[in-house]
């Protein structure tokens, strides 16, 4: 019988594991692209007679109310192409609005490296844009006929080898008042300047505010790559004086509009890994806002300051737009507070220095797995001395496990007499029960801040180890470490003394199983991590364990 149930049993298991194996082939991956999305030229829709595609209906004005409906005019479907090493995108003359954005460093998928991953788009898979103009008295984006229709002298612009810096030009007149809207891009940055020129020729004082501001539907995040639907936060964050991190959620915006003043600071649209992120000059003072337009789009942005141009006289301003991933020293560089964008949670002090501490340890070895396993040895040796109290008493108590057996032959079922009994042995043999649960406490918030790390860093994504294991930042493909975590687990608790509850031992003879199925969906990284610590416990309680039994004999003896 104890044959048929174990091949029963194994036959359960290899068919469970290959049906989750199945499961994950065909969920597990995000979507490519549709050819229509995919497409290199983005047809923006044209308005209609109602004022629904009105190019102005998400334009902001300076007082900060609702934009006044405005004459609509037609779209141009010419978009102008602009290429750097790192950076694909096309720009709207209508506006000169950023609405495509591509990513040729980080693919969509790994198994396919020659689909850039798509950041900004204007209707293929999302809407998702970059908006930037001049409003106010004079601002031609405040113009009742509409949005300015920029002219470019090419129709695609590409960073040349040995060019370091692109800089195209958009330029537009209206009332005598000449107006360059200038994008200027450099080489490895993902960081690009958007200036306005305006050459006053009209005769007529000149006045405006420029805006900036990210355009998003509420589609789903997709660079999240968890198959269980593990969130990271994707909405919106600004910078303010008091608080140089705060969210504004979608479910925020629903509520009502955000509208504060703030000097400086940036006002940014998160998703997992990416960020893009309006950075107004830091000594200008700006007004803030979150809204939403009439087609259900979250948007939050910035007014700056007035810019009074006289006649005959030249003025200029700009803003920094940053599109990409979130590299923590570079957010840094650009903006204080950008950098918390890449958000580690309540956790984030203790996931700080495990961050700076990991990325020491990759920079000598060039492989982000085995630098895990690394940080893993170094974290163990920090509380060796913490965990080794707690094995000493874990020890003790499985070496007096015959003597509490003995207790429970005496005392039967009174529970009262046994427990007194069982505390007085404790106290004679200094063994603190709960002194087992102490490593798994310390290591908690650390296990915690290093989920963090490895689920927000963008330097772990389609980071490779070795083997089957080529992206660290997703769960293990063949869910074999988890598989392993378990076993490592199931050894450990061989080591740890029986409980004396038959109810509460069963329990524990079911996490191992339980763990296993929870960790099969954790980012291959974090499981690395468990896998590694776990073999290390299993040496230092193993060596623990063997040294006080054999202590005890020699007493005995």
């Amino acid at each position: 019988m104890d044959i048929k149930r174990t091949i029963l049993i194994a036959a359960l298991a290899i068919v469970s594991y290959v049906m989750v194996l199945k499961w994950n082939q065909d969920y597990g991956q995000a979507a490519l692209p549709n050819q229509t999305a995919a497409s290199s030229t983005i047809a923006p829709s044209l308005p209609d007679s109602t004022g629904a595609g009105n190019t102005n209906a998400d334009i902001p004005s300076v007082n900060a109310e609702a934009p006044a409906e405005q004459a609509p005019v037609a779209v141009s479907k010419d978009l102008i192409r602009v290429k750097t090493d790192v950076l694909d995108l096309a720009i709207d003359p209508t506006g000169g609005d950023i609405v495509q954005l591509t990513l040729p460093k980080y693919p969509r998928r790994q198994d396919h490296p020659e689909i850039p991953f798509q950041l900004f788009d204007n209707g293929g898979e999302r809407v998702y844009l970059a908006q930037s103009g001049l409003i106010g008295a004079n601002g031609p984006d405040s113009r009742a006929a509409g949005r300015p229709i920029y002219a470019a002298e090419q129709k695609s612009y590409q960073l040349a080898d040995g060019q370091d810096q692109l800089v195209v030009d958009l330029k537009f007149s209206d009332a005598g008042v000449n107006y360059i809207k200038r994008f200027t891009l450099k080489r490895g940055e993902y960081d690009l300047k958007v200036s306005y020129l305006i050459d006053n020729q009209s005769g007529q004082p000149w006045t405006g505010n420029m805006f900036g501001q990210l355009k998003r539907d509420a589609s789903s995040d997709p660079s999240s790559s968890t198959a269980t639907g593990t969130a990271t936060y994707l909405g919106a964050a600004l910078w303010t004086s008091s608080e140089p991190y705060k969210k504004v959620s979608m479910k925020d915006m629903d509520k009502g509009n955000l509208k504060e003043n703030v000097n400086g600071g940036w006002v940014a649209w998160l998703q997992h890994y990416f960020v893009t992120a309006w950075i107004p000059e830091k000594s200008d003072n700006n007004f803030v806002q979150t809204r939403k337009d009439s087609q259900g789009n979250y948007i939050i942005g910035y007014n700056g300051p007035a810019l009074n141009v006289a006649a005959g006289a030249k003025a200029e301003t700009s803003s920094t737009l940053y599109a990409g991933p979130k590299i923590q020293s570079k957010l840094k560089e650009l903006s204080p507070g950008l950098e918390l964008t890449v958000d580690y949670g309540i956790l984030w002090f203790i996931a700080q220095p495990i961050f700076w501490l990991l990325q020491h340890i990759h920079s000598l070895l060039g492989n982000w797995g085995w630098s895990i396993i690394v940080l893993t040895m170094l974290i163990k040796g920090l509380f060796f001395p913490l965990s080794a109290a707690s094995y000493r008493s874990m020890a003790r108590m499985r070496a007096v496990a015959p003597r509490l057996a003995q207790l429970k032959e005496q005392f039967g079922d009174d529970r009262q007499k046994m427990s007194q009994a069982m505390m007085e042995l404790y106290k004679k043999e200094k063994i603190n029960p709960l002194g087992g649960c102490l490593p798994i406490l310390v290591q908690m918030p650390v296990f915690l801040s290093l989920y963090w790390v490895l689920l927000e860093s963008v330097e772990m994504r389609q980071a490779p180890w070795m083997f089957w294991i080529t992206d660290l930042s997703i769960k293990d493909p063949f869910f074999i470490l988890p598989i392993i975590m378990g076993a490592t687990m199931f050894i450990q608790q061989q080591l740890n003394p029986t409980p004396p509850d038959p109810m509460q031992a069963k329990v524990m003879k079911m996490m191992p199983i339980i763990f296993t199925f929870f960790f099969l969906w954790f980012p291959a990284g974090l499981v690395l991590y468990w896998v590694v610590n776990n073999c290390l416990s299993i040496a230092q309680q193993w060596y623990i364990t063997r040294s006080i039994e054999n202590a005890t004999k020699k007493a005995a003896a």
